[in-house]
């Protein structure tokens, strides 16, 4: 059984900063691409960022880049994304996935086979 747990959301001021965790359980990680997605009140869950298997690459969505960072720790079994410089437009519910074997398209919530159970990022103007 395959789990996800996300935490480290909460309430920031704009230009202030989170770190979301993910931990994982009945699945390692160091095999496997890892994305982070939001969804915000009325809205589809949408992409932000994801890392692929060996950590050498990672994507981001044009909004988040520059300001969000995402990565693994192997030993931990864990996935993080530093938020940084964060604004009103990215209060959502964050949820964190794990892309299914054989999967390429780390953008498309197809792609993924495993899902956390979200945590709330909320940024107050």
């Amino acid at each position: 059984q395959v789990q996800l747990v996300e935490s480290g959301g909460g309430l920031v001021q704009a230009g202030g900063s989170l770190r979301l965790s993910c931990v994982a359980s009945g699945r390692t990680i160091s095999s496997y691409a890892m994305g982070w997605f939001r969804q915000a009140p009325g809205k589809e869950r949408e992409f932000a960022a994801a890392i692929n298997w060996d950590s050498s690459r990672a994507y981001y969505v044009d909004s988040v880049k520059g300001r969000f960072t995402i990565s693994k720790d192997n030993a931990k079994n864990t996935v993080y994304l530093q938020m940084n410089s964060l604004k009103p437009e990215d209060t959502a519910v964050y949820y964190c996935g794990s892309v299914r074997s054989g999967s390429r398209d780390v953008y498309a919530t197809s792609s993924y086979d495993y899902w956390g159970q979200g945590t709330q990022v909320t940024v107050s103007s």
